[in-house]
């Protein structure tokens, strides 16, 4: 078993490390402040993305991304985790499900997308349908060569800046000895479609400038050429999309407990009661050294999930593991570090108050904990007849 990280590995780690530090550092206070990312910020993080070579890594290289392995590309994502989301969404990653188009499709949105030229958003949940996937009441119905779209989307992240959005939607309905079941297809839908609308969302006290829209279609006519994949094929594609983003929450959660374990550690070694540095006291230290041991154990379970996907093995109970695992590791980390500071954690001169805020999403977005438990367990009794 090798549990190091090879040279190519460290170059990427310390590559996009670097790159959080000095490209996105400097500007998460201003956008904490006034919720917006300027337009001209993040047409510059991208193009230094693309010129640093890691836009659209992860896709192959036959389409022109980087290829990276998953282990490799959650190594990234784990370093992007320190950084703004707001800020680190425009370090390009468009969704992998665009793999699917098919070849007038790729030229039109894959291709286009890799190359950093248009941006992408994914639109699954509404407002009766987040856990419950297959309850979704946006559907499309056939009418001649076109389908007809009606219902809404919301929680839809990164649509003031996608050009198309990859959306779910239900497409008829199937009698099953458990009751009707939706089939769902995908689309993919142009900004500035007629019928469809993109409004501001809701206003969240995590990520801020990292906002969410609702999406509103209202008759909107789209032909067969919109449809990703195969017609009432949508929820194999979901399962496959769904893959990659659980490991994503897991490796930013990981990232994003690092950095905040670092003010932990060093606020502990320098600020002083009683006349000795705070972590000299064992209500202290003891809690600094189960911070990192559950840091740590995030770690490899969510390289491990990654790599078991490298090596084409099963990985959905371990993906699940580690987005549960991870997740509420970062909601406990970001809990003690503000304890450590007092009063002080709860200040904006410290960003301590922005980690606990934007930690408590992680546990429901891409799959609440309850959804991955239920993954876990399923996955475990299954086998033995339960």
């Amino acid at each position: 078993m090798q549990f190091g990280l090879s040279e190519e590995q460290e170059m990427i780690v310390s590559t996009v490390r670097s790159f959080v530090e000095n490209e996105i550092y400097p500007h998460e206070d201003a956008v904490e402040r006034s919720g917006q990312v300027p337009h001209e910020l993040g047409e510059q993080i991208k193009q230094k993305c693309i010129d640093l070579g890691f836009y659209a890594c992860n896709f192959p290289e036959d389409v022109g991304g980087a290829g990276l392995s998953h282990l490799d590309f959650t190594l990234v994502e784990r370093e992007l985790g320190r950084g703004s989301m707001a800020l680190t969404h425009f370090f390009g990653r468009p969704q992998n499900i665009l793999m699917a188009c098919n070849e007038e499709q790729r030229e039109r949105y894959l291709l286009p997308a890799v190359r950093g030229e248009k941006m992408d958003a994914l639109a699954m949940t509404e407002p009766d349908a987040g856990s419950d996937v297959r309850g979704m009441k946006c559907q499309a119905v056939r009418d001649g060569g076109d389908w007809v779209v009606n219902g809404s989307k919301h929680f839809i992240s990164g649509a003031e800046h996608a050009d198309f959005f990859i959306v779910f939607i239900a497409t008829g309905v199937d009698e099953t000895p458990k009751g009707p079941k939706k089939r769902i297809t995908t689309f993919l839908v142009d900004r500035g479609t007629p019928g469809f609308e993109v409004r501001e969302g809701y206003n969240s006290v995590s990520h801020k400038g990292y906002k969410n829209y609702i999406l509103y279609f209202d008759n909107c006519r789209l032909p067969d050429a919109q449809v990703l994949g195969e017609v009432d094929g949508g929820f194999a594609v979901m399962n496959e999309w769904l893959y990659a983003t659980r490991l994503t929450v897991a490796a930013f959660s990981v990232g994003r407990a690092r950095r905040c374990f670092d003010y932990a550690l060093n606020y502990a070694a320098e600020r002083k009661q009683f006349g000795q540095p705070i972590g000299k006291f064992q209500g202290v230290g003891f809690q600094i050294a189960d911070m990192i041991t559950e840091i740590d154990a995030a770690d490899w379970l969510t390289l491990s999930a990654a790599w078991r996907l490298d090596q084409k093995l099963p990985a959905n109970r371990e993906i699940a593991s580690a987005k549960l695992y991870a997740s509420e590791m970062l909601a406990r980390v970001t809990d003690t570090t503000l304890q450590i500071f007092g009063g002080m954690g709860l200040m904006d001169d410290f960003p301590i108050e922005r980690f606990w805020r934007d930690a408590r999403v992680e546990r429901i977005w891409d799959g609440t904990s309850e959804i991955q438990r239920h993954i876990i367990s399923r996955d475990l009794l299954r086998p033995l007849g339960a």
